[in-house]
């Protein structure tokens, strides 16, 4: 049996994504080589490690115990060359970030400019999740580091504090609620809104909030980005929650009114998770003492 990182990167990458086309790409491989190093793997081992289908692929039972070794073996590697990295110039370090929508917008993109300036060989993947999710993917190691809520069930996570974040309505300034000093999230659910895009975690995650009162959210449109969001609320398209930090921006340059929300939800810990701060590679350690500072 004889295959190399770069194999056991692809087939991880091409698990994580759901597609050798995807996998390929993450890879920086031609698809024809991809499904020539998967199959090569396949014979090598003399068992299926993928399911295709017409939606992609899947990890059959064997594909799933490799893919477990896998982030182990790739975790160690990231972690030697994080340690010679001190010694040697040139090594690569790589880290997988998860956060909500939120801590993406208004507080890692600064942190991240910082830390990237002081470590030139160092990339960082970011993808915005729902709290749950990140979780559950640190925990799985498909990720180094998450931001999520404070109220997620870590279970046995490393956790520390990174930023508090505070939910408002934000109105048009001729807005029937624009005079409200607060208000509830179900008082707001007979408006229109203006959202961000469906893929959006927080938007996922306000919507589930409106289920639990057995409400929907009724869009006018939706957006990428609180500045455009911010222009179409000026524009009385619609209101919006989002970020009290993004309403500030968004207040220097547009006419729109902020209201408190007294839903206990409206105010959230963030907290960076991990699954052992002593284990992780040296770049992805000092990573994490950064975003704690």
């Amino acid at each position: 049996m004889s295959f190399d990182l770069t194999d056991l990167r692809l087939f991880m990458n091409v698990v994580e994504s759901g597609s050798i086309t995807k996998g390929a790409e993450r890879s920086h491989l031609a698809l024809a080589s991809a499904s020539a190093r998967i199959r090569n793997m396949e014979d090598m081992l003399e068992v299926a490690l993928l399911s295709r289908g017409r939606r992609g692929v899947e990890p059959t039972q064997a594909g799933r115990a490799l893919a477990h070794h896998g982030r182990i073996v790739l975790d160690q590697w990231e972690r030697m060359l994080g340690d010679l990295g001190e010694y040697a110039k040139g090594l690569k370090g790589h880290i997988r970030l998860l956060c909500n929508t939120a801590s993406l917008t208004e507080f890692l993109p600064d942190l991240l400019t910082a830390y990237l300036a002081d470590h030139p060989n160092v990339s960082i993947d970011v993808h915005e999740r729902l709290s749950s999710e990140i979780v559950q993917d640190v925990v799985d190691g498909k990720a180094d580091v998450g931001v999520m809520a404070h109220a997620t069930d870590v279970g046995e996570l490393t956790t520390f504090p990174f930023r508090k974040l505070t939910f408002v309505l934000a109105t048009p300034a001729g807005h029937s609620l624009a005079s409200r000093r607060s208000l509830a999230f179900s008082e707001v659910l007979d408006y229109d809104f203006v959202g961000l895009a469906e893929d959006s975690p927080l938007q996922r995650y306000l919507e589930a909030h409106a289920a639990r009162l057995g409400r929907e959210m009724n869009y006018r449109v939706r957006l990428r980005g609180f500045l455009t969001v911010g222009k179409m609320v000026e524009n009385g398209v619609g209101v919006a929650i989002m970020p009290d930090t993004a309403a500030q921006r968004c207040q220097e340059t547009m006419n729109i009114r902020t209201v408190r929300l007294t839903d206990s939800w409206s105010t959230r810990d963030l907290m960076l998770c991990v699954r052992s701060l002593s284990e992780l590679p040296v770049h992805v350690r000092e990573l994490v003492e950064m975003l704690r500072s």
